[in-house]
């Protein structure tokens, strides 16, 4: 059975690769300690409940993306002769399912919590001798739990960009929202701080949506990248450029006529099929090697790419 060559990355996307990896380590360090601050200040608040379990499935992107990468390290075999490069696509997936799902459990328990007119309470906590109102110490406890994830979405995004890396761009999205987790668990206790009993659980609804509607998005993504969808851009989900700029490097080789081209992505990567009209038959297995290696210069991702020749107007 033929194996691939594993993929050498070139330098300069490797060393962001790199980057974006301890950015997750990063992500792993300082939401395990949000979600101890949270824990010790849980009190009955539905908000802080909605925000601490958030906060908990933040990691699972984080904990997926490691996992995918170590495994997208492994050169091919002869078990795994296409290499383990959908690793990160399967990790997207696993970390778009994960807040789905939880989202819409989190939505059903705090509606029924609204409907069965659930009044929470928020009592005194003794901080040095002194009594202080647990409220205080939540909101306090939520602000911290925000700062850290917004900085280091802000961070992932350009390499995400630069690597072409949609479960680290989905991990980067949702930290970057979690700004609204914080604020609207904020918004709740203060409400029952005032005598809002409701306030608290509509709040933790609004977290739940928004868990709910970034989990959708992402599924739908990653569910169209592990089905060959045509490759698409990494923030705004639109045709991707390159396959433009494979189908132009292909035509500039010299006695290609026309040409149609059929990419997927695998990761990071793109891979695939270019067909090619030529202008006759001389040279042919030279002449599709140069379409193969112009096509894979136009574009750092392309990897593996098969050339096929057709007939005269078989495009």
């Amino acid at each position: 059975m033929r194996v691939r060559e594993a993929y050498v990355w070139p330098e300069d996307k490797a060393r962001a690769r790199r980057r974006a990896i301890r950015l997750e380590w990063m992500t792993l360090a300082s939401m395990g300690s949000a979600i101890l601050v949270l824990y010790l200040v849980l009190g009955n608040s539905q908000a802080m409940k909605t925000a601490w379990v958030e906060d908990m499935l933040s990691v699972i992107p984080a904990i997926a993306y490691l996992v995918a990468v170590s495994r997208e390290k492994k050169p091919p075999s002869e078990s795994f002769p296409f290499g383990f490069y959908r690793a990160i696509s399967i990790a997207y997936l696993v970390g778009a399912t994960a807040m789905f799902l939880v989202g819409g459990y989190l939505l059903v328990d705090n509606a029924l919590t609204l409907v069965n007119q659930q009044h929470p309470t928020i009592g005194l906590m003794s901080i040095g001798g002194y009594d202080i109102w647990g409220g205080w110490l939540m909101m306090a406890a939520l602000l911290y739990s925000c700062i850290p994830p917004v900085i280091l979405g802000r961070m992932k995004t350009p390499i995400a960009r630069e690597i072409h890396d949609k479960p680290l761009n989905a991990d980067a999205s949702m930290q970057r929202a979690d700004w609204l987790t914080g604020f609207g668990a904020i918004i709740g206790i203060w409400g029952i701080g005032f005598g809002f009993w409701w306030a608290d659980a509509a709040a933790a609804i609004f977290i739940s949506l928004d868990v709910i509607y970034d989990g959708g998005k992402h599924v739908k993504r990653a569910m169209g990248d592990l089905a060959d969808r045509a490759p698409h851009t990494v923030n705004r989900d639109k045709r991707h450029p390159a396959l433009d700029a494979a189908k132009e490097a292909a035509v500039s080789v010299q006695g290609v006529k026309n040409v149609a081209v059929k990419f997927r992505e695998e990761g990071h990567l793109l891979t695939g099929t270019v067909y090619a009209e030529l202008e006759d038959e001389a040279d042919v297995i030279t002449r599709l090697d140069s379409i193969r290696d112009a096509v894979e210069e136009s574009d750092w991702r392309f990897y593996d790419i098969v050339v096929t020749p057709v007939r005269p107007g078989g495009l």
